[in-house]
């Protein structure tokens, strides 16, 4: 187990906008940072994140935490892999108890499997710099390919020997089980044989940069044996959900707000070497939803990399629509006739490489249409088309002014008029409404119709017990005045009667007072569980201190915390002062508010209590004297507990 003193130094130096950073790009958006969210597919911001308070919060799909809580929701790691995570990203050196055999058996399949894939991804480095075959054969390939030793480093390629089983043999003399070995897919079961050997190796990493896979290239002529042989799909590696590259690129992609895309691991590698960083590759499988929304975390922008060639031309021509599909700003570059991204970086200077993407890069349309008209030439059929074509990509785009932006452009490469392309781009969409309607259930045509629905109730209770964490959270250790109002029964008028005087307290010790004088605790366990933690933070600190507390807690409290803390900053997503929508802060009457939420909850708990009186004075076994004597009382108190929080109002 890691020690508490190294989790305790992870929490004190890690940064959370410096760990989301790599994983989503984050815009300055005041003393915050702003993002899309990489938990849902939206297109304007809705995830924060706090460097004072060392938070996040994703206003989308309501999660939020500490950044060891983003690492757990993001990269699916345990509580372990998030910390040993945020070690080796900062440097930290991990002291660990020792562990029995019985905790060690509780490691789940999925880190057993990743911890194989680390321990392959070292021996074939090793095998590749140290043994003979590996330096003749496999860094002789990479040199030959133009790789200096730096960029092998870089991307730790590796080798695998050419004896049948010499890696599985070396795992298992090191004591990792065969059945891991095998659910990688390192080793191919029954006949216990290495899958890769004698393959020069390409590690896929994930976002994290964990490895999950390989990529194998043999080196032979066999023609019998497949050129590039991949791990098989396990719990750690999904193909169409990863992108080779990805963790080396994500920095240079967020901070230049454009990722290119290539076919092929070399590619990537070669425009590495060459100074273009941002760019991915989708490792010569079609492009997927999944993997384009990995590039959308980071930018919204993607230049589509392609060959000469007629396939490298079907390939980017597939994936344009569905890049389109989400959103994004796509740009098509092809090279000249016989060059690739691995050629052409490797032959030319980093600023011919740029000038050339400058000035080659064409918008999708002006691609497209260009392409499509040189092939239908003067035929009247194939125009048509052609048109058609465009119209169905166009209609592909979600934002409606892009798509008419994008008609417009259209309409002047192919010489025709707009309003014929509008008309088609409206049938094409009805047809495709239409087709949806279609694979909906069947309304019979005579309708009962429906009362409208009542509106949703909201949970006073709840809403006020989150106020009183909130005010505890936001201003717990501030002093404030307040107006101190004691119920008394009055003999002499036989009525409750109302004493006011001015007091000065903190706001924790005032809640705690308030709420203790009234024997109330509060019903949410959540709430009741936060209370307590902070008024012992408040009691033995005298502050509170967030960095602190976030550790110590339960991911459902923790969650709880970050959406307290971080629901004022959503208002800042929007900019509502650039429109001179100025929103009221909470910190303007502290006191007051306070002094409402108590009494608000005073009044909600003798509306419950007058409510359950008279339920039992619908009992005939009850003494109704008694009990209406009771009604009578709360009802007093509720009048005066009114027209005080009327005057507080």
């Amino acid at each position: 187990m890691i020690t508490k003193t190294t989790i305790d130094q992870v929490y004190d130096t890690a940064r959370v906008e410096e760990v989301i950073g790599d994983f989503v790009s984050l815009k300055k958006a005041g003393s915050n940072f702003k993002g899309l969210s990489p938990f849902s597919q939206e297109r304007t911001p809705s995830f924060m994140v706090s460097p004072v308070k060392q938070i996040w919060k994703d206003f989308s799909t309501g999660k939020g935490g500490n950044v060891v809580a983003f690492l757990m929701e993001h990269e699916r790691f345990s509580y372990p892999e998030a910390i040993r995570y945020l070690a080796k990203k900062y440097n930290i050196e991990i002291e660990e108890t020792q562990q029995t055999d019985e905790e060690k058996a509780k490691r789940d399949a999925r880190e057993s499997m990743l911890l194989v894939s680390e321990f392959a991804l070292d021996y074939f480095k090793n095998n590749l710099w140290e043994s003979s075959a590996g330096k003749a054969i496999g860094k002789t390939y990479f040199q030959e390919r133009g790789f200096t030793d730096e960029t092998i480093k870089a991307f730790d390629l590796g080798y695998a020997l050419e004896t049948k089983d010499a890696f599985t043999n070396t795992a298992l003399e090191k004591g990792y089980k065969l059945e891991f070995l095998e659910k990688t897919g390192l080793t191919i079961e029954e006949r216990k044989i290495d899958r890769f050997r004698g393959r020069v190796l390409f590690p896929i990493k994930s976002m994290a940069g964990r490895t999950v896979g390989f990529g194998g290239r043999i080196l032979g002529d066999n023609k019998k044996t497949a050129k590039y042989l991949n791990s098989p799909e396990s719990e750690i590696y999904h193909k169409s959900k990863v992108l080779y590259g990805l963790y080396e690129s994500k920095q240079t992609i967020a901070k230049e707000d454009c990722c290119y895309l290539v076919e092929g691991y070399t590619d990537v590698i070669q425009m590495h070497q060459r100074g273009i960083k941002n760019v991915v590759s989708s490792s010569g499988t079609a492009l997927t939803q999944e993997q384009i929304r990995l590039i959308q975390r980071l930018t919204q922008n993607i230049v589509v990399l392609f060959d000469g060639d007629a396939a490298g031309l079907r390939a980017a021509l597939r994936g344009i629509d569905m890049i389109l599909s989400q959103g994004m700003n796509v740009k098509v570059c092809s090279f000249p006739e016989g060059e690739d991204p691995d050629s052409f970086a490797k032959n030319h200077s980093l600023e011919e490489v740029q000038t050339f993407f400058s000035e080659n890069a064409k918008d999708f349309i002006q691609f497209k249409a260009s392409l499509l008209m040189k092939e239908a030439q003067n035929d009247p059929v194939k125009k048509a088309a052609t048109i058609k074509d465009m119209v169905d990509s166009i209609a592909k785009i979600p934002d409606a002014i892009q798509r008419e932006v994008y008609v417009q452009s259209c309409a002047a490469i192919m010489e025709i008029s707009e309003e014929v392309l509008f008309s088609a781009l409206a049938q094409k969409r009805a047809k495709e409404v239409n087709a949806q309607n279609k694979r909906k259930p069947n309304v019979p045509q005579m309708q009962v119709v429906q009362p409208v629905a009542p509106a949703l109730k909201v949970d006073e209770l709840y809403e006020l017990e989150k106020q009183i964490i909130t005010l505890l959270m936001l201003y717990g250790d501030r002093e404030e005045t307040f107006q101190e109002s004691v119920l008394q029964f009055s003999e002499a008028s036989e009525e409750v009667v109302e004493e006011i005087t001015m007091v000065k307290a903190k706001v924790y010790e005032k809640i705690f007072l308030d709420l203790q004088q009234d024997e109330v605790e509060l019903a949410n366990d959540d709430f009741r569980s936060l209370f307590f933690v902070l008024l012992e933070q408040f009691q033995t600190q005298g502050l509170l201190s967030i960095d602190k507390l976030m550790p110590t807690l339960a991911p459902e409290l923790s969650s709880l915390v970050s959406t307290i803390l971080m629901n004022e900053e959503k208002y800042s997503l929007h900019q509502w002062d650039k429109k001179n929508i100025f929103v009221k802060t909470r910190d303007q009457q502290i006191g007051l508010m306070v002094t409402e939420t108590i009494l608000s909850l005073r009044k909600h708990l003798v509306n419950r209590k007058i409510e359950s009186l008279q339920a039992e004075m619908e009992d005939p076994t009850q003494e109704h004297k008694g009990l209406l004597e009771d009604v009578m009382s709360y009802y007093q108190l509720r009048r005066l507990v009114s027209n005080k929080l009327n005057r507080v109002l």
